[in-house]
């Protein structure tokens, strides 16, 4: 850590790109060098095409745990225990699954990237338009 007093940081011509506390005042930290090291290899193995490829795949996961949180309620378990929530978690990936393969379409159409869900199936078989985000539905 390395702090400087407001006589030190007040008559720094850049001081206002520095900082806005109310004493004028800065403490600014440094990691260890073996953490800046790690921080600077990873930052740069994350420019790698092989990275992004291997990324790609975490952001399709990261997709299905969101529809699982938000569109199967899947932050609370409706029961107790471990064996229970267990079966919980492993019907409604079942449940998920079959909704998904119901929307496929046939094998010589080109699948879309992914597929509506089965409220989404709902609401377009009743014409009622689709919000692009949930949030926006009580605006």
């Amino acid at each position: 850590m390395a702090r400087f007093t407001k006589s030190q940081c007040r008559p720094c011509p850049v001081r206002t790109r520095c900082t806005t506390t109310a004493d004028s005042a800065r403490t600014v930290g440094f990691p260890p060098r073996e953490l800046r090291d790690l921080q600077l290899r990873v930052r740069a193995e994350q420019q790698t095409p092989d990275w992004k490829t291997r990324y790609a795949v975490r952001s399709g996961v990261e997709g299905t745990i969101n529809e699982f949180a938000h569109g199967h309620g899947m932050r609370h378990c409706r029961y107790r225990g471990q064996p229970k929530a267990h079966l919980q978690h492993v019907l409604t990936a079942i449940a998920v699954n079959i909704e998904r393969l119901n929307g496929l379409p046939p094998a010589e159409e080109t699948p879309s990237p992914r597929p509506p869900t089965a409220f989404h199936a709902f609401l377009d078989q009743h014409g009622i338009s689709r919000s692009k985000s949930w949030r926006t539905l009580g605006s």
